[in-house]
This record gives structure tokens, sequence and C-alpha cells, in this order.
């Protein structure tokens, strides 16, 4: 039996369109003893992304962005929040706009982006997917200073870590962003080994 032999959608209402559209479903699931449970939920979709990890291996480093973060703020996290340079895709393949996102946020112009898995972020509330990428930089391929798009409300500082101090930085807190977590993991279990 699939998921669509188990769910029968019966209402769907649009709450918002800001940055995205959130929308009140009600539906029946058959729960697996067969029974039919009624449900409502509330489902954000703001598009699909995709999150970029530069390395260096000689160097043993990484590139990583810091910024605002309202979300975080109003849950208690009173720190600017450090990242992979991430973007939706906003009907762009995956890999057109994540090297597109890395210039605009790092200043970094990569040619060898790599695909490494791709994952739903917050399943019980959102929509998102994000694509994972990682690519080799080299000094040199810095063609500007980063920092994003003012027109989108960003105001970014690229930082260059290497990769024992980003780890540190997740065991100790100063890193929180669950894509930056995951990119650091693989790095560290595939890349710098």
């Amino acid at each position: 039996m699939s998921v669509s032999d188990r769910i029968r959608i019966t209402g769907e209402r649009v709450l918002s369109k800001n940055h995205g559209t959130l929308k009140s479903f009600s539906f029946a699931w058959r729960r697996a003893d067969g029974a039919w449970q009624t449900l409502t939920r509330d489902v954000f979709d703001r598009g699909n992304a995709a999150a970029i990890l530069p390395y260096n291996l000689a160097r043993r480093t990484v590139v990583l962005v810091r910024q605002f973060r309202l979300p975080p703020y109003v849950n208690g996290h009173d720190d600017l929040l450090i990242e992979a340079a991430a973007g939706l895709l906003d009907e762009a393949s995956p890999e057109e706009r994540i090297r597109a996102e890395a210039e605009e946020e790092t200043g970094y112009r990569l040619h060898d982006v790599h695909k490494v898995f791709e994952a739903f972020m917050s399943p019980g509330a959102l929509t998102e997917k994000i694509h994972f990428f990682v690519a080799e930089y080299e000094p040199h391929m810095r063609i500007g200073n980063g920092g994003g798009l003012v027109d989108e409300g960003e105001d970014i500082e690229v930082l260059e870590l290497g990769i024992d101090q980003a780890l540190a930085m997740i065991a100790d807190g100063r890193i929180a962003d669950a894509k930056t977590i995951m990119l650091l993991q693989h790095a560290a279990l595939n890349i710098f080994r």
C-alpha cells in the first residue's frame, strides 16, 4: 500500500503568502491498524534550496558565512548564525543556483561542484528539500567580497575556518545550523579523513 492509498486530503486553506505559502491541510490518514484518523497540519512551502561547503584540502579550511536570521533570534539565539552558503532554487537547477549563491554570498567562483546528498530539513512543517554540495576552492577563485544581495536584506560576513575549528564550533554551540552541521560532518568523514 502506498502513501497515496493511505491519505485523503479533505481541506486546504491558504493562511499566508509572504516569503512562501503557508497552508492548513485537513486530511484523513489510514493508520497501520487500518483505522482512519482525521488530522490538521499547517505546511509552509517556500521552495527547495541548495547549500554548499567550499573546502581547501591542502590548507584544511572551509568557507562559511555569518548573518542575522530572525527565526533563530525569536527562538532565543542572540547571535548571528554561522552557516554554509545556501539559497532557494528559484526555478534554477540545484547546480546553477548553488554556483550563483556561492558567488553572491562568499565571493568565490566555484568550478567543480559535487552533489553529496539531499534531505528534507523539517518534514513535519516544511516542504523544503535541500540539495547539498561541496566544492574545492583556491584563494585565486575569490573574485569578489561576497556579502549577499542588499535588496534581499542580506548582510553577510565571509569566514574562512580550519576544519578542526569549525567542528569544535559545533560542539560548543557556535555553529547551530543543521545544514552546516551536516556538511561539516560529511567533510570530516569523507574529505578531511
